[in-house]
């Protein structure tokens, strides 16, 4: 069985109840979840306390404790685990803040692959608020957001897994990235 079709299986194992299908879709998943980790820290400032390491470690104890977490197949798990991973980003965030009390500087990330020029710095915080307004608006436009932008899934993925076609889910990503370069501005 090829690792996609073996982590499916473990996928579907786990949405049945089996609670032992964690331990051992870590092996085969662990080196996708570093890659999408690289990613998301990849626009984090320089000395960012967080590695990769530590991210998918701290995203990975997060999915973990889901009792109802069931993503039909490797994309949608990789979507989930993406999702969790900028949960922890703005959490390290939020905390960081807390501690500096206003006079810190402030979390940022850049927004290649949202801004035309690639190197705008941004508030983490910032853009998490923007996502969430973007989600209350367009759930779906928010889904594209975090598959593009966060886990680097291929619009032909995200159409798929969203169940639209492709040109549907481009103009969905523009559309979004209007809307939070716009709500960042």
């Amino acid at each position: 069985m090829s690792e996609a079709g073996a982590i499916t299986v473990l996928l579907q194992r786990l949405s049945a109840g089996e609670r032992e299908a964690h331990s051992a879709l870590l092996p085969l998943v662990y080196a996708d979840l570093r890659r999408i980790a690289a990613r998301h820290l990849a626009g984090e400032r320089a000395g960012h306390t967080l590695s990769p390491t530590a991210l998918v470690h701290e995203a990975w104890l997060r999915l973990s404790a889901e009792t109802a977490l069931a993503p039909e197949d490797r994309r949608a798990f990789f979507a989930i685990a993406a999702r969790r991973m900028r949960q922890v980003l703005v959490d390290h965030a939020r905390r960081r803040d807390a501690a500096k009390r206003g006079g810190g500087e402030r979390a940022e990330v850049t927004l290649s692959g949202l801004a035309a020029d690639g190197g705008d710095r941004i508030d983490i915080l910032a853009l998490d608020q923007a996502l969430e307004r973007l989600e209350a608006a367009d759930p779906r436009k928010a889904q594209v957001v975090e598959l593009r932008y966060f886990a680097g899934v291929e619009m032909t993925d995200i159409a798929d897994l969203l169940g639209i076609s492709r040109a549907t889910a481009q103009r969905d990503w523009e559309v979004a990235r209007a809307f939070l370069l716009d709500a960042l501005a």
